[in-house]
């Protein structure tokens, strides 16, 4: 980008860096991640180092056998799976006499290519430029100092510094429109609040199957594909909770283990929304067999977001694609999003995290409060009804503190604690 390199292929060399002997890194999850890019992995290699070697990063040795294999398969992509210099990036790409790319730059390139709203595609640019600022130094081979005059570049200025400063403003004009569209999101997050709707949000890793929950749960209709990263731009729908009534569900970005600090600060405005909701429900692929690993990702970076606070409920996805004797994290809600199964235990079990009560409550309505008993059942917290001899109506309820209180409020209605009641066994139409 800064400097003259080769052309991006589409036949790439995985190459896997492991700098310290306790370092682990996923070997797989970098090919899923080339193929989500559409590129054709043709061939991998292991380098092994105590410490980076200051030129290319691995050895002498390493960077002839690279090269050797790139010919080999006729490759015209490095992919390398860590972090490097920008002078070690070029000194490699110089070597294998092709182009190289980091994780980040392979992470960012997938985002920009998966961006389809206006605000999507503004974040990625930022995540894009502000990595790109990173790489200015020593990524330039003609640092030659400019002519000054009327229409020309200020007198002395490098193009180094004119790439930096040209950045800087490109930068601030995405941050002011980021910031508008962070406002805007504020906004709907107020209203929603001073309405009383509880908002729950997706949260996962990437590919764990968060969208086809989201669709199965609310009947939407949000686009899935089994690839990482296949949905950037969030997403949100009404999904009504027994007890609770209508709540707004979020679909958000999936995340990944070492997720640039680029993307997390592009991403602001819409990982705000997971510090915003009542709740987040974190969906685990069960079919994988690193789940703990990637479980612990994920609340990492909903710690370094500040979400780490917000209460979640965890649930185990594609339970059907293995035998129940291979599941992890097994005192986990198993359900399966593709099939259907165990989503009439997830429902009760978002509401009684959203404080449905686990005793239902015995409300008597006059015949007069026809509005009342309307209101309950569009929350679907009615268990039961039965006709008084008055002309009035006794209702089985089960509810949130929420709506207790406004039954609470309403003249001529008396409320009496019952005992356990089966857990509500069925998805709200």
């Amino acid at each position: 980008m800064f400097f003259d390199r080769f052309d991006v292929g589409r036949h790439a060399v995985l190459l896997h860096v492991r700098l310290d002997d306790t370092e682990t890194f996923d070997a797989q999850e970098f090919g899923e991640l080339a193929r989500s890019a559409g590129i054709d992995v043709v061939g991998e290699m292991l380098a092994s180092r105590r410490q980076a070697h200051p030129r290319w990063l691995v050895g002498s040795g390493k960077v002839e056998e690279a090269r050797d294999h790139v010919i080999a398969v006729e490759a015209n992509l490095v992919l390398v799976n860590a972090e490097m210099t920008p002078g070690q990036q070029r000194n490699l790409e110089v070597a294998v006499e092709c182009r190289v790319m980091t994780r980040t730059e392979l992470i960012l390139n997938i985002f920009a290519d998966r961006a389809r709203t206006h605000e999507g595609q503004l974040q990625v640019e930022l995540a894009q430029l502000k990595h790109a600022q990173t790489r200015l130094i020593r990524g330039w081979t003609h640092l030659d100092r400019q002519k000054g005059g009327i229409g020309l570049r200020g007198a002395g200025e490098t193009q180094l510094e004119l790439d930096q400063r040209l950045l800087g403003e490109r930068i601030k004009t995405l941050q002011k429109k980021l910031g508008r569209v962070e406002r805007r999101r504020g906004q709907g997050r107020r209203r929603r609040h001073r309405s009383g709707t509880r908002t729950i949000a997706l949260v996962g890793y990437t590919n764990a199957g968060k969208s086809t929950l989201f669709n199965t749960l609310t009947s939407a209709d949000v686009a899935v594909q089994d690839r990482l990263f296949a949905t950037l731009d969030p997403t949100m729908r009404k999904l009504k909770i027994p007890g609770v009534g209508d709540v707004v569900m979020a679909d958000t970005v999936g995340f990944v283990s070492r997720l640039p600090h680029t993307l997390v600060d592009a991403f602001k405005a819409t990982l705000e929304e997971l510090k915003g909701s009542d709740l987040l429900l974190h969906v685990v692929d069960g079919s994988v067999l690193d789940s703990d690993r990637r479980v612990a990702d994920v609340l990492e970076v909903l710690k370094e977001i500040g979400a780490a606070s917000v209460p979640m409920v965890t649930v185990l996805n594609k339970s059907d694609l293995v035998t129940k004797g291979e599941l992890p994290l097994k005192d986990t809600l198993r359900v399966s999003a593709r099939t259907g199964a165990g989503l009439e235990n997830l429902i009760d079990a978002l509401g009684r995290a959203l404080g449905v009560e686990g005793c239902p409550i015995e409300v008597m309505l006059p015949a007069a409060q026809g509005k009342t008993r309307a209101w309950l059942y569009e929350a679907g917290a009615v268990l039961d009804e039965q006709t008084a001899a008055d002309g009035g109506v006794v209702l089985t309820v089960r509810a949130d503190n929420r709506l207790l209180n406004r039954l609470r409020r309403t003249p001529r209605v008396f409320l009496r604690n019952l005992g356990p009641v089966p857990r509500i066994s069925s998805l709200p139409n």
